[in-house]
């Protein structure tokens, strides 16, 4: 805005400093108007104090320098991610028949072996009874042979024959009794109950899904980070990263969790690797199915910073102007670690007594001579943070 101001005031300026001279070069200064005199000496004087102050500064030639500011910094990443329970499976019917009891309910926390669901095929029934009954008259023929055997009224061979029927007869029941066990579909473990799928009296056929059961005691994310990060994270093998999920309402789970798993291949759409962090879940407030993001936190202690509007690129390297004691300007190459808002966090190029030129990057050269106001880096720091927000 003020710069629009001090544009528009131009010509104004020019227009009462020329009035001025033209009165004061007037041969008779006795007839000179007075009042005319003073008001444009007045006008003059208030349009040049209207000037920016910044614009006297770089007339002036005089740039602002800091030296990079040390703190400790935590920089955090974002991740979107998705929510797998531990265990998430799909209950199925394992047999042909009419659903004759459902002993559970939605979203109902079930204890592992509790009975689900109740599939009674009569057919498997009526099959029991008669395995049941068919080894019930092995095992009194095997008995009668055995006693006639030991009494050689009949071969050893027939004492086998009489044995191979038992067995067998003994084989069909326990196949009948594993069909019958199979119409009773228990929880495999402790999990949630999801939507039913069928209801009471439907007909179900071998493999018709029911419903889903999750135990989310424990959670799997999931969340895929570029290939650049990944090498990063594996450069130091001892290094265990330790993560936080941010909610789909904004807000951080109360549980932190640790990175154990990366998928074997990248991505080769995206060039993204998929990482699993476990997270522990004991009141059971995440589920199955959710979204939101995984927050990476990585701290830089002690570390040097410098603003970014100091810096400059050249053929993808970044470099900053150094003022030395004498003033003279001189170009360094400086190496980024991180990216903060309006900020830079150095790996090397700089030390912590060089007066870095903040700005007027374009209006200098390398090797020439400026004259320079220093600013602390705190100071210069607040700004930008103010700026910021």
């Amino acid at each position: 805005m003020n710069d629009i101001i001090q544009i528009a005031l131009r010509p104004l300026v020019f227009l009462v400093l020329a009035l001025r001279r033209a009165l004061l070069d007037r041969t008779d200064t006795k007839k000179s108007p007075p009042r005319i005199l003073a008001l444009a000496t007045v006008l003059a004087l208030c349009v040049s104090a209207c000037q920016h102050p910044h614009e006297k500064h770089e007339e002036a030639g005089v740039f602002a320098v800091t030296t990079p500011l040390r703190q400790d910094v935590e920089l955090t990443r974002d991740y979107v991610a998705t929510v797998h329970a531990i265990q998430h499976i799909e209950v199925r019917a394992q047999e042909r028949g009419y659903l004759t009891g459902i002993f559970v309910d939605e979203g109902q926390l079930v204890e592992e072996d509790t009975k689900m669901f109740q599939v009674m095929p009569l057919i498997y029934r009526a099959d029991l009874h008669r395995a049941e009954a068919e080894a019930d008259m092995a095992s009194i023929e095997y008995k009668n042979t055995k006693l006639l055997s030991d009494k050689d009224i009949v071969s050893k061979a027939e004492l086998a024959l009489a044995g191979a029927k038992l067995n067998r007869a003994k084989a069909e029941l326990e196949l009948a009794q594993t069909h019958m066990r199979l119409t009773e579909i228990r929880a495999p473990f402790t999990g949630l109950m999801d939507r039913f799928l069928v209801r009471l009296g439907s007909l179900v056929e071998e493999g018709d899904l029911l419903t889903t059961l999750s135990d989310n005691r424990t959670l799997w994310i999931y969340f895929n980070v570029p290939e650049a990060e990944y090498l990063e994270y594996k450069a130091d093998p001892e290094q265990k990263m330790v993560v936080k999920f941010r909610m789909a309402n904004e807000k951080m789970f109360d549980q932190e969790g640790k990175v154990e798993t990366i998928e074997a291949d990248f991505d080769n759409t995206t060039g993204n690797i998929a990482f699993r962090a476990t997270f522990p879940n004991p009141t059971g407030l995440l589920r199955h199915g959710e979204t939101g993001n995984i927050v990476v936190t990585t701290k830089y202690p002690n570390a040097q910073l410098i603003p970014q509007k100091a810096t400059f690129e050249i053929l993808d390297r970044r470099y900053v102007f150094v003022v030395d004691d004498e003033g003279i300007v001189k170009q360094r190459l400086i190496t980024v670690a991180a990216e903060l808002p309006h900020a830079f966090i150095l790996e090397g190029g700089l030390e912590d007594t060089d007066h870095v030129l903040l700005e007027g990057l374009r209006k200098v050269q390398d090797g020439k001579h400026v004259d320079v106001k220093f600013e602390e880096p705190a100071e210069v720091f607040a700004q930008l943070k103010y700026h910021a927000e």
